[in-house]
């Protein structure tokens, strides 16, 4: 088992976009075998960048106010919202709000493109 405040991982840059940071509280290297979980912090004014992976995006608002974009659609986002964008879907997120926009993704490892790829045929 693992339990932490998430506060106490260190947040990184994602997207190599200054203004969107992440933490990952769980992973395969802690025992995960399936899915990962990230928490994102999206600054003011910022957004993720337009684009799409092999991998959904299951996603639940923690703060703030937001945009996401996907499958021509734009939906408002706000506290208690949950997201879910199918994989190769292009997407982002936007912060649409003066503080904070947070959310929890979880995504599937890496390693289970071969299983997601089998599951489509």
């Amino acid at each position: 088992m693992k339990a932490i405040d998430y506060h106490d991982i260190p947040a990184k840059i994602e997207h190599g976009v200054e203004g969107v940071s992440a933490r990952w509280p769980i992973r395969e290297e802690d025992g995960a075998p399936h899915f990962a979980m990230r928490i994102f912090d999206v600054q003011p004014g910022v957004n993720t960048p337009h684009h799409s992976h092999w991998w959904e995006h299951e996603v639940y608002i923690l703060a703030g106010k937001g945009f996401v974009e996907s499958g021509g659609q734009r939906v408002a986002l706000h506290e208690g919202m949950v997201v879910f964008v199918p994989g190769d879907e292009e997407h982002h997120f936007e912060n649409a709000g003066d503080d904070v926009f947070r959310f929890i993704c979880l995504i599937p490892h890496k390693w289970l493109k071969g299983v997601a790829e089998e599951h489509r045929q």
